[in-house]
């Protein structure tokens, strides 16, 4: 068997049969995303990446971005890249391996060889030019290729292989000849393998075999019956090994499992004269940390970097007895599959580190320099050494810049500031400031001046106010806020009389917000305050009857949004205010006048709310507000965002944003965006710039934010865009007050990563904490995102809402998609196809369970008829529905729009309603009577019933047997359940509708379902099509049409699209099933109307033609892009494309997809004519079929649903 294989591997390699240039002409690929499996550094400036077949090369200098991509392995996923003349480091040692006077390459050039699966390939990439170009075919061996290596060799370079059957080859790099074969004794299948040594006389073969174990041997060593003896086996591991790194200096030898672990052995020098090293090598240090399998490890002197499928990169200190020192978290769940680390990380100075994840993204950290005093660079808490009288209870960060200053108000009714490692007393209160106080700071201008100073305001017990500069503690005043306790004092900024000034708000115990404005002045004998009174709000009556928050609208002059203990937002406005709108603006002066008297006299009333929504954040209560960009954003102790509109002085949820779970304490939101971050001292509504926004549409994008709240005993950073933690800090949980400092590098890097470098300063243990020194400004890290990631679970279902371009201008086309996730999201997504540019525009994290079924429905612009326009072509508009996993159901109304000065697609997200079938439960009378359902209940498919001005009706194919249908009324934003049908007894996997109308204005609407027992039912629902009659409508208690189909369940439906038929007795429908048979079935079907008359109607089978075996794995993707043009896709990740007509299906096109698990597909027609194919699975990967290029096919014409069909015999 020996003696055979290596004659096969002696055979002339040959290149990888590509299709002829007839047939690969039809369909081409243009987008892929794919888990990302290779990375390599080419120097310290340029980083190589593997995803799938293509190998792409991006700078980091200054701001860093992609070069240049190529696919390179075709139909292989890139598994390994090695450059030719690369500094190695850990996994292997290679000094000069190419001498000048041999060498193929010039100083501008690179050769790097690129292998995954069988293939290999030989790649050239020009450093000054920045383009890559291939040298030579795709070679394919005969076994897979784990490791390449190159070796010194005249006259020109060699590589040496390494099969996963415990083989090396050996092979010319420039003619790709064949030259030595030499395999182990022990020819059991390898995991991992690593090659080591400068030639290949005195290389040594690391393999990680299946049984657990690391052996050791040489491809010249000894040769008994002429196969290599294992020299070295290490033992250890549990499970198999994904992994393996070699450090020559200091001899180490990693090893990362499948067991969560990382090991690392002493094996000495490997390689040259010292052959396998180490008669007796020895586990050093067995490293614990991951909570899932660990893929890919590397080494640096008193350094291990380890990533896994946790989705987490580590970084091990030595120096701490193999504790983890730093974690790295950038990808989404799935798990980060490459590593790797550039030469500066290998000389413990601070150099690059990149991660690539099974989301398809890539990311970058600059890692510092190693601390010599062996410290770890995760933040531990700092004792500020508080020594004033009393119990700390209120902190707060004092400082524009640098430096920051920390002040502390104690129960004894001290305000404390520290002065560097001492505090001073700058204000002590009377008695009855004592036990207890609230305290809140924020920074005033000077009026007629542009000196800034802080202003410090502390309520006590006996609603009295005292207000004092911080820097002059004697400048002051007392104020009054009723006679018992202040509950809070908050600082708001808004426009009155004309100017933006400061006004302060103090809560008492009878419901009651005492404000008044707060102005600085500054005159010769120097600094003095001066108040003013305003009327008071009023607080709805509720047990807990205290603001918690408050901001005035900037866009809105005169409205206050504010929230209280009882979890209600309120929007409050000044009396004149009201009366002008009231009035329409008719009475200005006088109106402006009375507002005046009004702000003067203490006679007038309190204000009451002139929107509430009461309750929408729990009972635990509203913890801030505020606005940013015409948008309103609260938070609450009920785990979620609200984003919110204020229309024609009415408060309106748009969306509401949920933290990760077990975060149910927000305490506030920050922003990101070009301009900065608004954190601390100052309310957002203070810009003056506000975004540039096209009026026609009206189009508001949301900008990214984070949450900042409390997960248990933490104090938690969450990113809900990136479903990742920037910064947690063990605090002690809620309860306390804190404040928290951003990293100095934010104003010009203001990426969510650098919030995971600012320091939280906090109470705990009456001690003023702090996660890091606040003179620090030294990071750890510096991240970049070179490409943005997807859903790194799988990607279960995809939906086309439709195109996004300039007039006129196609080249800036973009396509918009929403996508469901077995992560539990639904993300929007912008392609465009000229690019390969893949931008996220929103992560929607509603769904408790994964997500299986997607749908949309297109809505236009209401123009000034009244009708909606969808003929602009700048903008979208769509509802979308999204059902999964406990049996969840969740409504959209997303609004895109192509902004012209930058070409990017922006997105607002509205959300219209929520339903699950165990809430309904609840809400039933009498339900002990009733059983209950089940509550692992899932939604597997759902197709449009009727689209509708207000309602829609959509069926719904269950888990649990039942086929429902349900009413979504965007109006109303309520989902009722209409109608469910547990005829079927079995799992209704797929379900498709198909609505017919004729000139007579004659209706018929037919819904589809397919189950878990091959057969496909057909559903008469003609009558919910009145309106009138839909709420008392039973709904048909069985389908009137059934024929069995496949052997197992029908996984996909598709119908031929509409056509305009004379009669509806003459029409005839295609209906294509793909099943988990892997069978291909069509149906030709008549309808049959003639006794509508009596309520009847019937179904002739025409033709049913079938290909069994159409893919070799169950058949998930299946659409008809026209009657005479079908397009299917498989886990077997091939993509098919087949001809209908009378005679059945012909093949015309067999594509390989890059997208693993592919899970279903969608398929439409261009602008510019042709079709395009989205496959979603692990992954996705877009294909282009054009019009001019299929008409190159000689067997079939494929004409577009706009020309005619022939078929040619």
């Amino acid at each position: 068997n020996t003696k055979l294989y290596f004659v096969l591997l002696l055979l002339p390699f040959r290149p990888l049969e590509m299709a002829s240039p007839v047939e690969s002409a039809v369909m081409k690929s243009t987008v892929l995303v794919a888990p990302v499996t290779a990375l390599e550094f080419l120097g310290e400036d340029l980083l190589l990446t593997g995803e799938g077949p293509i190998l792409s090369v991006y700078s980091l200098q200054a701001s860093p971005k992609e070069c240049t991509s190529l696919n390179v392995l075709h139909n292989y996923r890139i598994h390994g890249i090695r450059p030719s003349r690369k500094c190695q480091f850990g996994e292997r040692q290679f000094n000069n391996v190419i001498s000048c006077e041999s060498s193929v390459l010039d100083n501008d050039k690179e050769d790097i060889i690129v292998f995954g699966g069988k293939g290999v390939r030989l790649v050239s990439f020009n450093t000054g030019r920045r383009c890559l170009k291939l040298i030579g075919p795709l070679l394919e061996l005969q076994d897979w290729v784990l490791d390449i290596h190159w070796l010194k060799g005249q006259p020109h370079p060699l590589l040496g292989i390494s099969l996963a059957h415990n083989a090396v080859l050996l092979l010319d790099a420039e003619t790709g000849n064949v030259l030595s074969f030499y395999s182990c004794v022990e020819s059991c299948l390898l995991y991992s393998a690593l090659m080591i040594g400068p030639n290949w006389d005195s290389l040594v073969l690391v393999g990680g075999t299946v049984f657990n174990q690391l052996v050791l041997w040489r491809p010249t060593g000894t040769k008994p019956d002429g196969q290599s003896q294992v020299e070295r086996r290490l033992l250890g591991h549990s499970g198999v090994i994904f992994s393996l790194c070699y450090l020559q200096k200091s001899g180490w030898l990693a090893s990362a499992s499948d067991d969560r672990s990382v090991r690392l052995w002493s094996v000495g020098t490997l390689g040259g004269d010292s052959g396998c090293g180490e008669e007796s090598p020895t586990c050093l240090r067995v490293l614990y940390g991951h909570q899932a399998r660990v893929f890919c490890v590397r080494l640096a002197p008193n350094r291990v970097f380890s990533v896994g499928e946790d989705g987490a990169c580590l970084l091990w200190e030595w120096g701490g007895e193999g504790k983890v020192g730093h974690t790295f978290r950038g990808h989404r769940s799935g798990g980060v599959r490459a590593l790797a680390v550039s030469k500066g990380s290998i000389g413990c100075k601070e150099g690059w580190m990149a991660t690539g994840g099974a989301d398809g993204g890539v990311r970058v950290w600059r890692v510092a320099e190693e601390k010599k005093d062996g410290k770890e660079t995760k933040a531990e808490t700092l004792d500020l050494g508080f020594k004033g009288q009393g119990c700390p209870k209120v902190v707060r960060l004092v400082g524009e810049g640098e430096p920051y200053t920390v002040l502390v108000c104690t129960d004894q009714g001290e305000v404390c500031l520290s002065q560097g490692d001492t505090w001073d007393v700058i204000w002590q209160g009377g008695a009855e400031f004592q036990s207890y106080c609230v305290m809140e700071i924020t920074s005033i201008q000077v009026q007629n001046s542009d000196c800034i100073v802080w202003v410090c305001a502390v309520g006590n017990l006996k609603g009295g106010v005292q207000v004092f500069l911080v820097g002059q503690p004697g400048v002051g005043v007392l104020l009054r806020a009723g006679e018992g306790k202040v509950h809070s004092v908050l600082w708001v900024k808004g426009l009155f009389e004309g100017s933006w000034s400061w006004c302060l708000l103090a809560s008492d115990s009878e419901g009651l917000v005492y404000r008044w404005t707060i102005k600085v002045i500054e005159d010769e004998s120097g600094l003095h305050m001066k108040e003013e009174t305003l009327l008071p709000f009023l607080l709805p009556p509720c047990a807990k009857r205290w603001l918690t928050a408050a901001v005035t609208l900037s866009q809105r002059k005169g409205l206050y949004l504010c929230g209280d203990r009882r979890g209600s937002l309120l929007l409050y406005t000044e009396r004149g205010e009201n009366d002008r709108r009231n009035d329409g603006g008719e009475r200005r002066t006088d109106l402006q006048d009375q507002e005046t008297e009004n702000k003067q006299t203490d006679h007038g009333g309190p204000l009451s709310s002139i929107s509430t929504l009461y309750g929408v954040h729990g009972k635990q209560g509203v913890t801030s507000v505020c606005e940013y960009q015409d948008l309103c954003y609260s938070t609450g102790r009920d785990g979620s965002v609200r984003i919110l509109t204020v229309e024609e002085n009415i408060l309106k949820v748009r969306r509401v944003q949920r933290a990760c779970k077990g975060m149910e304490w927000i305490e506030k939101v920050l922003f990101l965006g070009l301009d900065g971050l608004e954190v601390q001292g100052k309310l957002l509504n203070e810009r003056t710039e506000k975004r540039k926004i096209d009026q026609e549409s009206a189009i508001i994008a949301e900008t990214r934010f984070v949450m900042v709240g409390f997960h248990s005993v933490h104090l938690v950073i969450w990113d809900p865009h990136r479903q990742e933690k920037l910064l947690s800090v063990a605090c002690g949980g809620g309860h306390r007050s804190w404040a928290y400092k951003h990293p100095i590098n934010m104003d010009t890097d203001p990426q969510a990563h650098t919030l995971g470098q600012g320091t939280l300063l906090f109470i705990k243990h009456g001690a003023v904490m702090a996660s890091r020194s606040l003179a620090s400004t030294e990071t750890d890290v510096n991240a970049h995102t070179l490409k943005e990631g997807l859903h790194g679970r799988g990607i279960s279902c995809v939906c086309h809402l439709g195109s996004l371009t300039k007039t006129g201008q196609l080249s800036e086309l973009w396509e918009v998609f929403v996508t469901g996730g077995e992560d539990t999201t639904v993300g929007v997504l912008a392609i465009r196809p000229q690019s390969g540019t893949v931008k996220v525009l929103s992560v929607l994290t509603d769904h408790i369970s994964n997500v299986r079924a997607l749908a949309a429905i297109r809505r236009g612009e209401t123009n000034e008829k009244g009708r909606d326009d969808v003929t602009d072509t700048s903008s979208l508009s769509s509802l979308v529905f999204s059902v999964g996993g406990r049996a969840q159901l969740q409504c959209y109304r997303l609004l895109m729009h192509l902004d012209e000065q930058q070409s990017q697609p922006i997105c607002q997200v509205t959300q219209i309603a929520g339903h699950r079938l165990d809430e309904q439960w609840e809400r039933k009378r009498n339900r002990h009577k009733t059983v209950k359902m089940d509550p692992e209940t899932r939604y597997m498919s759902m197709a449009v019933v009727q689209n509708g001005t207000d309602c829609v009706l959509l069926a719904l194919g269950c888990s649990d047997g039942a086929v429902r249908l349900f009413c979504v009324t965007e109006s109303s934003r309520s989902v009722d359940m209409l109608w469910e049908s547990f005829y079927h007894q079995r799992c209704v996997l797929s379900v498709a509708t198909y609505k017919l109308e004729d000139s007579q204005d004659r209706k018929l609407l037919l819904l589809f379902s397919g189950t878990t027992d091959g057969c496909i039912s057909v559903w008469d629902l003609t009558a919910v099509l009145n309106s009138k009659a839909s709420v008392s409508w039973q709904g048909p208690s069985a389908p009137f049409f059934s024929i069995p189909v496949h052997q197992s369940g029908v996984n996909t439906l598709a119908l031929s699209p509409r056509r305009e038929m004379r009669q509806m007795e003459e029409n005839i429908i295609s209906l294509a099933s793909g099943g988990d048979d892997g069978q291909l079935s069509l149906l030709h079907i008549k309808i049959d109307q003639k006794g509508q008359e009596n309520g009847g109607v019937s179904l002739q089978l025409l033709s049913h033609c079938s290909v069994p075996l159409a893919h070799s794995s169950p058949l998930t993707g299946l659409c008809l892009l026209s009657p005479t043009l079908l397009v299917s896709t498989s886990p077997d990740q091939r993509l098919c494309l087949w001809s209908v007509n009378s005679d059945g299906l012909r093949p015309l096109k067999v594509l390989f997809s890059h997208t693993a698990d592919a899970a279903g597909l969608w398929a439409w027609f261009g602008q510019e004519g042709g079709a395009w194919v989205l496959v979603c699975g692990q992954g996705l990967q877009l294909f282009q079929l054009t019009e001019r290029e299929m008409d190159k096919l000689n067997e079939t014409k494929v004409i577009f649903p706009h020309h005619v069909s022939r078929t040619k015999h």
